[in-house]
This record gives structure tokens, C-alpha cells and sequence, in this order.
């Protein structure tokens, strides 16, 4: 795992972990240098509505 994250950094590239589903995943992900990452445990499937509803509430953070 680490000589692809290497060989991706050494290629300007960004580096997805896809498939999260705990804390510990996510601390290790971040330890190793992974830029991205996505699934259940950053935030479950939703619908087209409440994705834009979510969009739309972050806007209201400011």
C-alpha cells in the first residue's frame, strides 16, 4: 500500500481510499497519507433531494 501511495504522490497524483466504514480505517488512512476518502462511515447513500438539501445546508455555515 505505501509504494502506491509513493508512486501516486511521486506522480503529482491524489490518492482515494474508497470503502470506509470505521474510525480506525480512517486514522490509518490518514496516518499513510491518503487524500480522499469515501464510504459509510464519512456518510451513508442518500437520494438525489436530501444530497442537495445536505449541500445546501453547508452553505449556511458561514
Amino acid at each position: 500500500m505505501k509504494v502506491i501511495i509513493l508512486l501516486a504522490k511521486t506522480l503529482n497524483l491524489k490518492v482515494v481510499a474508497e470503502g470506509v466504514e470505521t474510525k480506525e480505517q480512517l486514522d490509518f488512512l490518514k496516518k499513510e497519507g491518503y487524500d480522499y476518502v469515501q464510504g459509510f462511515y464519512i456518510g451513508k447513500p442518500m437520494k438525489e433531494e436530501e444530497l442537495f438539501e445536505f449541500l445546501g445546508s453547508l452553505g449556511q455555515l458561514h
